[in-house]
């Protein structure tokens, strides 16, 4: 029989985030659920704040997914082989990362951090960098399909 108080659902205050994660400049990441902290196997959820004007360098996660969702501010993603691609996401707004596709993350505003919630397909704090030589000029890219029509 699973003993269900102990092998059952967890919470993780916002006071008790690790911040003891892979951080990159002008980024602060901190790990909420991870197999220490919460017995998770296959996911690893946690948040992201980015300043004002920061940005990533060209990367990649290897074959995890991951899924950010915007809290506050303004977050530019670009991404293909040049880094030739944009799009933009607010508050309410979800992004998907698939596996191995190279990209940047961007604070699009000059004045307000961008929050997010970041969940990945594992528990692996993969990021393989990049050295891309990009467009000056991204094309964005608005996302449709037969059930979110082009605004």
């Amino acid at each position: 029989m699973t003993d269900w108080k102990t092998n059952g659902i967890r919470v993780v205050r916002s006071g008790e985030l690790d911040l003891n994660t892979p951080q990159t400049p002008g980024m602060t990441r901190a790990a909420a659920i991870t197999h220490a902290r919460a017995g998770a196997n296959k996911l690893w959820a946690g948040t992201v704040v980015v300043e004002p004007n920061a940005k990533t360098g060209a990367h990649h996660h290897g074959e995890l997914e991951t899924v950010l969702y915007i809290v506050r501010g303004c977050a530019r993603f670009r991404w293909g082989e040049r880094l030739e691609y944009f799009a933009e996401a607010g508050p309410g707004d979800f992004i998907y990362v698939p596996p191995m596709v190279p990209h940047q993350e961007i604070n699009a505003s000059p004045e307000m951090p961008v929050e997010a919630v970041v969940v990945r397909s594992g528990q692996e704090p993969v990021v393989v960098n990049l050295v891309i030589e990009s467009e000056e000029q991204p094309a964005e890219v608005r996302w449709t399909d037969s059930f979110h029509p082009a605004k």
